[in-house]
């Protein structure tokens, strides 16, 4: 069990140096900061989905954002596409799964919004498909990702891939830099 818990424990660690050394990664995470402060400051909406694990992780930093970080002050728009199980669960039933964000988007989305998907695999269908209804509704997308590729990310104005392919272990980088984003969102919007 010891062994187990230390291998976890070294495999993040290795994660982590491996991302704190990749500047063009670290470059990206910049890159994201200003994308969603220019949105903010343009008064249009954060939007977040993913699924799973990923979708709690959507959920999380949109409320990072909506909420508060670190520093008491006014509410950023930031919602989770997925917070609305009724409207999942009928779009599931009448369109197919595949469709649950796309569909979700065309309603919510405008014009200068920007969507932030999660995904550790990269593969999933609806969120490969809300990348490319993104794009005809001119909303930019930030796709965090694990190390993974797919013609849809060529239409997303930036795509973070972290370079594992555990999920654990993507999912918890995944956070780090959400988090650092949130505080360097909130520090730039709320100096």
């Amino acid at each position: 069990m010891k062994a187990d818990l230390l291998k976890d424990i070294k495999d993040h660690n290795a994660l982590i140096r491996k991302i704190e050394a990749d500047e063009s990664l670290l470059k990206k995470v910049e890159q994201a900061t200003k994308l969603i402060t220019k949105a903010l400051k343009a008064n249009k909406k954060i939007l977040f989905c993913g699924n799973g694990g990923s979708a709690a992780d959507a959920e999380h930093l949109a409320a990072e954002l909506s909420g508060r970080f670190l520093k008491n002050r006014p509410p950023l728009y930031a919602e989770a596409l997925h917070v609305n199980s009724a409207a999942l669960t009928a779009i599931s039933n009448d369109f197919g799964y595949d469709k649950i964000y796309e569909r979700v988007l065309e309603g919510k989305g405008k014009k200068g919004d920007l969507l932030i998907v999660l995904t550790t695999s990269g593969k999933s269908p609806n969120i490969l498909k809300v990348i490319m209804q993104a794009a005809k509704m001119n909303i930019k997308v930030i796709a965090l990702t694990g190390a993974t590729s797919s013609k849809a990310y060529n239409k997303t104005e930036l795509h973070i891939s972290i370079p594992s392919k555990k999920t654990p272990r993507t999912q918890e980088a995944m956070m780090l830099i959400g988090h650092i984003i949130c505080g360097a969102v909130e520090n730039r919007m709320f100096p």
